[in-house]
C-alpha cells in the first residue's frame, strides 16, 4: 500500500540541462509542457538550464525569456580580462539578470527553483535553493578557464554541468514525476581542433554530455534535442530557431508519453 506520508510534495519536476545558446530550447519546450498540462511544480536548471529556470521561475512566460535575448550577443553579456582563473568576467551578465529577473532571491520565486552549481574547492556538486539569482546562476554558468569562478560565501564555485549537466539529482525524491530535458546530447564530432578556444571547449562538453545520462535515467519522461546538439554554445543568432525546436521536439516527447500510458 503506498504510504501517503511519504508522498514527494511536488507532482510535476522538470530538469534542465546546461548548452549555452542551445537552451533557448527549453523555453520553447517548457512552453510546450504548459500547453499540455505538465506546467512543473518544481523546476531545476543547470547553466543555460538555471538561466531559463530562473526566468521562467520568476513569472517570465517562455516567449519572454526569448524576447529578452533579442539583440544581445556574447560580448554584451561578458568582459574580457586578464586571465585570472579565466579568460572572461560575468559581470555584465550578472547585470543583465538583476535587470531582467524581477525576482531577486530564489527562495521568494513563485514556483520552487533549484540551481545546480559544482563547488570548485570541495570538488562536489551543491544544490542551491537560497540566495542572490544573480550570483548563483553565474556561478552554475561558470564554465572553467572561459569564465571565473563565482565567490560565494567564500566558496569558489564553476558550471554545475562539470560534474551534473542535468540536476534531476537535486530534485527526483520531491517528485512523483519528472521529465528531464537535455540540449546537450553526445555526438561524434570531426575537427581539426585548431583553436585554443574550441578544444577546451570540446573537451568540458565531453566531460557534461556524458556526466548528463545518469541523471538522464532517473527522469520518468526524457525529452532530447538531437537536431541542435553541435550549435555553437555562444552563437545566440540562432535562438528563434532554438526555441521552436525545443517547442516542437517537446511536444512530439509528450504525445508519445502520454501515448505508451
Amino acid at each position: 500500500m503506498l504510504n501517503l506520508f511519504n508522498r514527494p510534495p511536488y507532482k510535476i519536476g522538470v530538469a534542465l540541462s546546461g548548452g549555452g545558446a542551445r537552451g533557448f530550447a527549453h523555453a520553447g519546450a517548457l512552453m510546450a509542457l504548459e500547453q499540455s498540462g505538465f506546467k512543473p511544480d518544481i523546476i531545476a536548471g543547470v547553466s543555460a538550464g538555471s538561466v531559463v529556470a530562473a526566468m521562467y521561475a520568476s513569472g517570465m512566460h517562455p516567449r519572454a525569456i526569448l524576447e529578452s535575448f533579442s539583440g544581445i550577443n556574447f560580448s554584451k553579456l561578458t568582459e574580457l580580462r586578464m586571465p585570472r582563473g579565466g579568460l572572461f568576467s560575468l559581470d555584465p551578465f550578472r547585470a543583465f539578470l538583476r535587470k531582467t529577473i524581477s525576482v531577486k532571491r530564489l527562495e521568494d520565486m513563485p514556483i520552487p527553483i533549484v540551481v545546480g552549481v559544482t563547488n570548485f574547492d570541495t570538488g562536489k556538486p551543491e544544490a542551491f535553493r537560497e540566495g542572490p539569482v544573480d550570483a548563483i546562476v553565474a556561478a552554475s554558468c561558470s564554465i572553467p578557464v572561459v569564465f571565473r569562478p563565482t565567490v560565494i560565501d567564500g566558496n569558489h564555485y564553476v558550471d554545475g554541468g562539470v560534474l551534473h549537466n542535468l540536476p534531476a539529482w537535486a530534485i527526483r525524491k520531491e517528485c512523483r514525476t519528472l521529465i528531464g530535458i537535455n540540449c546537450s546530447p553526445l555526438r561524434k564530432r570531426k575537427s581539426s581542433y585548431t583553436g585554443l578556444m574550441e578544444t577546451a571547449m570540446r573537451s568540458y562538453n565531453l566531460v557534461a554530455k556524458s556526466n548528463a545520462l545518469p541523471d538522464l535515467a532517473l527522469c520518468d519522461m526524457q525529452i532530447v534535442f538531437d537536431d541542435i546538439a553541435d550549435y555553437n554554445v555562444f552563437d545566440l543568432s540562432e535562438i528563434e530557431h532554438l526555441f521552436s525546436v525545443g517547442y516542437q521536439t517537446a511536444l512530439n516527447a509528450l504525445r508519445k508519453y502520454n501515448s505508451s500510458k
